[in-house]
């Protein structure tokens, strides 16, 4: 049976689809699918990890940017179609998600999303069900791993599908490359470098991610295909206004802070896991 929050939910976000054009806000969109402001910002944020708020104005942005590489609108008119009053209240934002003014980013002429619309499980399994096995993917799994890959792109800058395409064949040839399942549905998914001891993908579907499954796959890792001193992986700066939590959360992991980076002209932040933390996570 179809859970009724996530059913909700995704009249909810069908709803923002339809109006991504106009300026949206949570009355808005309450009023639009009849229900309570206040219940609709704590169901929606249970189920999908981020508010209203973060999920409508990175969707937003994301087709302002697609507007901006591949049509030639003036930038005040892909404002106004974000829902902005203003080219300089968009810009403003625009800004800080995405690094570079919209002129900047129209000029370099390469498009990448900040959000793409979620597509969620009707029913999803119980936690303890879901972090039972972790499996390694074969090529069968390429096409259900990049259909993951749209619900997780929030926590990846600058994504190039084609690029990740060819790294993944790299990974799953390895026996590199890790995924969860809850029925047919991916609830997460991990790829992992002996080599240079990075975790070069880490991604945990939005419903899933208080389930412990990034744990898991980081225990899995430390036991079956981790050989060297330390655990990297490279996530947002402190502060970077285009985190939904991806941050907070390999720290709760026991990731730390290294050296600061420049990551396809975006700035990023390297992580380490401690060697106390690495034993302890091994015990």
């Amino acid at each position: 049976m179809e859970d009724c929050s996530i059913a909700k939910i995704m009249t909810v976000i069908a709803s923002i689809e339809a109006h991504l054009n106009e300026k949206l806000d949570l009355e808005t969109v309450a009023n639009a699918v009849h229900y309570s402001k206040y219940h609709l910002h704590r169901m929606f944020t249970s189920t999908v990890g981020m508010t209203p708020h973060d999920y409508i104005q990175r969707r937003q942005l994301t087709e302002a940017a697609k507007l901006l590489v591949f049509s030639q609108k003036p930038i005040l008119e892909v404002a106004l179609l974000a829902g902005y009053e203003s080219q300089q209240a968009f810009t403003t934002v625009f800004k800080a998600l995405y690094k570079q003014t919209p002129l900047a980013y129209r000029e370099n002429e390469v498009f990448y999303p900040l959000q793409l619309a979620f597509t969620l499980h009707s029913n999803p399994s119980a936690p303890d069900t879901v972090i039972q096995k972790i499996t390694y993917a074969t090529p069968d799994d390429i096409p259900a791993w990049m259909d993951f890959v749209s619900l997780v792109i929030d926590g990846f800058p600058c994504f190039d599908p084609g690029k990740h395409l060819t790294q993944l064949k790299h990974f799953i040839k390895r026996s590199q490359a890790l995924m969860m399942w809850d029925k047919q549905t991916v609830a997460g998914a991990a790829a992992f470098s002996p080599q240079t001891g990075s975790i070069d993908f880490l991604g945990v579907h939005p419903q899933y991610r208080k389930h412990g499954i990034a744990n898991a796959f980081l225990d899995f890792i430390l036991s079956n295909l981790s050989t060297g001193p330390e655990i990297c992986i490279t996530t947002f700066r402190q502060g970077d206004k285009a985190d939904t939590g991806q941050r907070a959360a390999y720290q709760r992991l026991g990731f730390a802070e290294a050296e600061l980076l420049t990551e396809f002209g975006y700035p990023t932040q390297r992580l380490i896991l401690p060697a106390q933390a690495k034993e302890s996570a091994d015990e």
